[in-house]
């Protein structure tokens, strides 16, 4: 069954590439042919998650290329190419037929078969080539509309944020290698020490960049600038998740180290906690929801380091369904009305119900506000942060109510009574929801609801068999209600308070909404000093290598220029002497030859006559 694995991650990598290749010629074919690969790619990845195929093929001694499919993976793949597919169905009616569809739905399609490879990749070599496909696609997806110098900025801050965490991969890789140890992933954990430790460093460090955890958030806030699909696709199932998945994978290896649970787990609240509160503080939607898709990444990550597989794991399914379904819906606005102000958003939801009943579930189930799923996922993975430590499930839950902040007060801004949000000049009529559109709307807000059904006991044990894990904490009937009630009890205080000013001073507030400054922060400790001394290396360069280097070649030419005058004159003059003379002896040489026998026989007498008078005279 090896030759399915090889199709589900071949299929949307080769039609990707077709699709970049056509062009605008492709443009008109693009939009079916994407959503008949993902279509095709669901079929794939059920049939993979059953029948749990390897795949492999030889890269260089002691490294080898290579996939499978086990319990984690089968669920991830399912995840992602059922996410994926309802995302390009959103596109065909999203990305007009003006646009470069061919090259948006290629981009879409290698970005979806890079992270196919990711979940299945069981080495260090296919997981780092499938890293750097995803972060050069994301690089273009979020880029797309190049010709505007401000998405392209904000997608060379998103790519190389992400690169330099994704250095730590290769740090790990190097450090396994010196360590004795294959690159295979199930085997990191035996590497000796201290290797040990840098392959972990390198792994969380790798992780936390594309999971936009601290302290790499800020770049999430740049990739916003993409189109509504890619924030959709990038913050749900693949790239964005990518990292907190790797965390779930390693677990054996964060236990091992010693230290790395505990730095996992407290990064992952914290961000939570955080982000959570710069979520709070923006008033943009699609900034909202990208820092809502740190902080609930974050609990993610709480759950890695807790040991709390299978929270995770419910964690970033049913967080796949509700935020691609926010995105979704908020991309739809963004299209009908133009805007993205929560403030100019006010009625947004009453004049487009469909639209805004979808956005509702997506919130309400970010705010974890039971039954929903993301209520009860966040609850098992708290139980695992509550046996690890009391301190880390206060914290998670602090972090929980934080969410119900933020999730809420955006519900209330479209809810909001008020005169309906005028339509964007020449887009469609706002209540319009095309089929393209409903069916996500529909799909998504169902699975939000329905994957509850997840967390209960027979079910959660039959994931907790499919993950191959056993022992882990599972959360207590009080403990749903007291997470269930406090996320009831902020959100019914956010509805109640609704736009009014708080009591946090302002500067605190638009240093929240600044991302905690962290861009700049970065800037100054890190950009600044890196470019000062690239100046610096640059000044040294002209002015001492480069002047040197001039220096040596004038020199040189000077000193060709006297050899050439004077010292070529000599021994031009040395070796056309001795050819003169050589002439000459030639000549002198020549005249004996006369062909002459007497004369001869009168030399041999002479020479014998010279030599018999040398004989006596040195006798």
């Amino acid at each position: 069954m090896s030759w399915v694995l090889w199709a589900l991650v071949g299929l949307p990598l080769v039609s990707g590439v077709l699709l970049c290749l056509g062009g605008r010629r492709a443009d008109r074919v693009a939009p079916a042919a994407a959503v008949f690969v993902a279509a095709a790619g669901i079929v794939l990845a059920v049939t993979a998650a059953y029948a749990q195929p390897r795949a492999g093929a030889p890269l260089f001694q002691g490294a080898a290329f290579g996939l499978a499919v086990d319990g984690l993976s089968g669920l991830m793949v399912v995840t992602v190419t059922a996410v994926a597919a309802l995302i390009l169905l959103f596109s065909t009616a999203d990305v007009g037929p003006d646009q470069a569809r061919a090259r948006f739905f290629g981009m879409m399609l290698l970005f979806v078969g890079a992270m196919l490879v990711t979940v299945t990749a069981t080495t260090l070599p296919s997981l780092l080539m499938s890293w750097e496909v995803m972060g050069a696609t994301s690089w273009a997806l979020i880029g797309y509309w190049w010709h505007d110098p401000v998405r392209g900025r904000a997608a060379g801050v998103a790519f190389i944020t992400t690169r330099t965490a994704d250095l730590g991969l290769y740090l790990a890789a190097g450090a396994s290698l010196a360590g004795g140890r294959s690159l295979a992933l199930a085997g990191l954990d035996q590497v000796a020490r201290p290797w040990l430790h840098l392959v972990a460093a390198g792994v969380i460090a790798a992780a936390l960049g594309k999971s936009a955890q601290l302290p790499f958030s800020f770049w999430l806030s740049r990739a916003m600038q993409g189109p509504s699909p890619v924030s959709a696709l990038l913050h749900s199932a693949t790239m964005v998740v990518a990292g907190a998945y790797l965390l779930i994978r390693t677990g054996p290896l964060l236990s091992a180290s010693g230290w790395g649970s505990d730095v996992t787990a407290w990064i992952g609240v914290t961000t939570a906690f955080a982000l959570g509160l710069v979520a709070v503080a923006q008033t943009d939607l699609k900034q909202l929801l990208a820092a809502s898709s740190c902080a609930q990444i974050g609990f993610m990550v709480l759950a890695a380091g807790t040991g709390s597989a299978v929270g995770g794991t419910l964690q970033l399914i049913a967080h796949a369904a509700a935020k691609s379904l926010a995105f979704l819906v908020t991309g739809f606005w963004l299209t009908r009305l133009g805007t993205k102000d929560l403030s100019k958003l006010r009625g947004a939801a009453r004049a487009a119900p469909v639209a805004g009943v979808a956005f509702s579930v997506a919130a309400l189930s970010l705010a974890g506000v039971p039954p929903l799923s993301l209520w009860a996922a966040k609850d098992v993975l708290l139980a695992g942060a509550l046996a690890h430590s009391p301190a880390l499930y206060a914290a998670g839950l602090a972090a929980a109510a934080v969410s119900a902040m933020y999730s809420v007060r955006a519900l209330w801004y479209v809810w909001r009574p008020a005169p309906p949000p005028r339509p964007a000049p020449d887009g469609p009529a706002p209540r319009r929801v095309s089929a393209a559109e409903g069916v996500p709307f529909a799909v998504l807000s169902a699975a939000a609801v329905v994957l509850t059904v997840l967390v209960l006991p027979p079910v959660r044990e039959a994931v907790a068999r499919t993950l191959g894990v056993n022992g882990e904490a599972q959360p207590l009937p009080w403990e749903f209600a007291v997470s269930g009630l406090l996320a009831l009890s902020v959100a019914a205080a956010v509805w109640a308070w609704g736009e009014r000013p708080g009591r946090v001073a302002r500067p605190a507030v638009r240093w929240a909404a600044r991302w905690l400054g962290l861009e700049a922060a970065s800037r100054f400790v890190l950009v600044r000093p890196v470019q000062r001394l690239a100046e610096e290396l640059a000044g040294f360069d002209d002015r001492v290598l480069d002047r040197g280097v001039d220096g040596l070649a004038r020199g040189t030419l000077r000193l060709a220029d006297v050899v050439n005058r004077r010292v070529e004159t000599a021994v031009d003059g040395l070796v056309e002497g001795t050819a003169a003379a050589s002439l000459a002896l030639g000549r002198l040489a020549r005249r004996p030859q006369t062909g002459q026998l007497h004369q001869y026989l009168a030399q041999a007498v002479a020479a014998f006559t010279v030599l018999a008078v040398v004989l006596v005279l040195v006798r």
